[in-house]
């Protein structure tokens, strides 16, 4: 969600089989048809922070109910956005999206009563994890002084306006895991998802300072690139063995953004010219997780049009397509409803009719298993009829649940 707010990050969705370790074809699930529900910034829900508890179970309750209405059987809510959250966590504060002030019990469990709900209508609730942000600025002090990244500044590294935790560390590896995991533990959530957020998206002029974390931990490496990248790898890989060995059915999923790499820096790449690459920009192999089967589906932001030059729509659906060909791990398309009649985006996002040409298309690639959208507010509010013409077109009649 890289580019919606935070976005082209903060992102993905699927379904309920148990796989170990390596992905292996399986009796066809049904089409996953989910929308993300983010909470950073009160994106989505709460609409702002302070309501009430009842207010705002309210408001999730109605996003709910709109994702039955409009014939969708998963929900990927945002439960750890800023390295707080939505649950009473031993780990982690409660998020200040909730009530303002970031350790401020809400008063419920918005993460109990999210699953509770979804799945008595017949919904997935996949946990959307957001796994080294620490805060949208740079000033620890902002941050409760129980809060793990005051408690051990030396994990904290400022960078672009933002603290991240330093994914190079392994206390830090394991630190992040133990807190998502926690909610696996406790709740019967359908998937762990993450977005597009790993080593933070470049910023002109500066560096990500992990210096020391590389003198003390990159021996062997054959540049730094191979370090960051081992780094992310283990994360993935490792909470992925952790989740199959804590519920066997809690399926695992990843919504990067859209370009591993363009055909031009490697043969194998797709025929795009992205800006960004997450191989090289975000260290992040999404390619090697799918074909290694450390995951259990992909949601590729395909936040493009249909013929846009840099980064065709079509053409990233074939490359995707042909990714998962044999692993057993699912691909779902993520879909930038938010881009509908945005007059800032280009022509064809002015047209109702470009987000259902999509999953036209999408028919033709039979890795496709479904579509996932961002996010909850454009499902609901649908300002062209966008989503409104996807349900028209292709979902009359409810999916099946997944459940």
């Amino acid at each position: 969600m890289a580019a919606a707010l935070l976005t082209a990050g903060d992102a993905a969705v699927a379904v309920g089989q148990a796989r170990s370790g390596a992905g292996r074809p399986g009796a066809p699930r049904p089409e996953l048809r989910g929308m993300w529900i983010a909470t950073v910034a009160n994106r989505d829900w709460p609409s702002k922070a302070g309501l009430t508890a009842a207010a705002q179970r309210t408001e999730l309750i109605k996003h709910l109910d709109t994702a039955v209405r409009r014939g969708l059987n998963a929900v990927v809510l945002q439960v750890r956005p800023t390295a707080d959250a939505l649950w009473p966590s031993p780990y982690e504060p409660w998020a200040q999206c909730l009530t303002g002030t970031q350790g401020k019990d809400p008063g419920w469990d918005p993460l109990g009563t999210a699953v509770r709900e979804a799945h008595a209508r017949g919904l997935e609730l996949h946990a959307w994890f957001n796994p080294y942000r620490v805060a949208n600025h740079t000033d620890p002090g902002r941050l409760i002084a129980t809060h793990p990244a005051r408690v051990h500044p030396e994990w904290v590294v400022p960078y672009g306006g933002k603290l991240y935790y330093n994914p190079g560390l392994p206390e830090v590896r394991t630190f992040v895991q133990n807190a998502m995991l926690d909610a696996v533990e406790r709740y019967d959530i359908d998937a762990v998802h993450w977005d597009d957020y790993f080593y933070p998206y470049p910023v002109a002029g500066e560096s990500f300072d992990d210096d020391a974390a590389y003198r003390r931990h990159g021996a062997g490496f054959s540049s730094r690139a191979a370090w960051r990248r081992d780094n992310t790898d283990r994360l993935v890989r490792e909470t992925g063995e952790r989740i199959k060995k804590t519920k066997p059915a809690v399926r695992f999923g990843i919504s990067p953004f859209g370009v591993w790499r363009n055909a031009a820096t490697d043969p194998l790449g797709s025929d795009t010219r992205g800006g960004v690459q997450t191989y090289d920009d975000l260290y992040a192999d999404t390619r090697a997780w799918v074909r290694k089967g450390w995951i259990d589906y992909i949601v590729p932001q395909l936040y493009w049009n249909i013929g846009f030059a840099a980064c065709d729509y079509a053409k990233l659906l074939r490359w995707w397509d042909g990714v998962v060909r044999g692993t057993g791990v699912d691909l779902y398309i993520g879909e930038a409803l938010y881009k509908a009649g945005d007059p800032a985006q280009p022509a064809a996002w002015q047209d109702p009719a470009e987000l259902s040409r999509h999953l036209t298309l999408a028919k033709e690639y039979p890795g496709v298993r479904g579509h996932c959208y961002f996010s909850a507010k454009e499902v609901g509010a649908d300002p062209i009829g966008a989503m409104s013409r996807v349900v028209a077109d292709h979902y009359r009649k409810r999916a099946r649940p997944l459940l």
